[in-house]
């Protein structure tokens, strides 16, 4: 079992256990627990679009970022006040967690949903915040949703 572990996330100082995601479902996890899943990455704030009907249908990620989502630090500059500035943010909770499929493949939520472990640059498992960054996880040439034209020319 690790040592205690300190850490800022959207403002916010969190002391646990490093391992908690190891041995508690996430449904099981506290409050803070649960914000400690996120990496930082930001690709959840970026804008998605679907083409296509029911089977048909695709997925089509962006570089087109939310306003409020800091590009360099991946951190959301209206945490507190998101879901009320901005009616299309990820509202991500235990109780609709299995409805994020289209979560990245290397979203922690995602992972521990499906009962897979936890990436090596993760923060909860290298003990670096910028092990993300490091890794090269984060979306690059990124745009604020104000300053992108259409939408087609920035598709992943």
């Amino acid at each position: 079992m690790q040592g205690l572990f300190c850490f800022w996330n959207h403002g916010i100082l969190f002391f646990m256990t490093g391992d908690f995601y190891k041995n508690k479902s996430l449904f099981e996890m506290s409050d803070e627990e649960w914000e400690a899943l996120c990496d930082g990455c930001g690709k959840c704030c970026y804008r998605k679009f679907i083409e296509g009907r029911g089977k048909k249908s695709k997925l089509f990620f962006t570089r087109i970022a939310c306003d409020f989502l800091d590009l360099k630090t991946g951190l959301c500059s209206e945490y507190e006040n998101r879901f009320k500035l901005n009616k299309e943010c990820t509202h991500l909770t235990k109780k609709n967690v299995k409805e994020f499929s289209w979560l990245p493949e290397t979203c922690a939520y995602r992972l521990l949903y499906e009962n897979k472990p936890l990436p090596q640059w993760h923060p909860l498992v290298s003990g670096n915040k910028n092990s993300v960054r490091e890794a090269g996880i984060c979306i690059e040439y990124a745009v604020h949703e104000k300053d992108a034209g259409d939408w087609e020319d920035y598709i992943l």
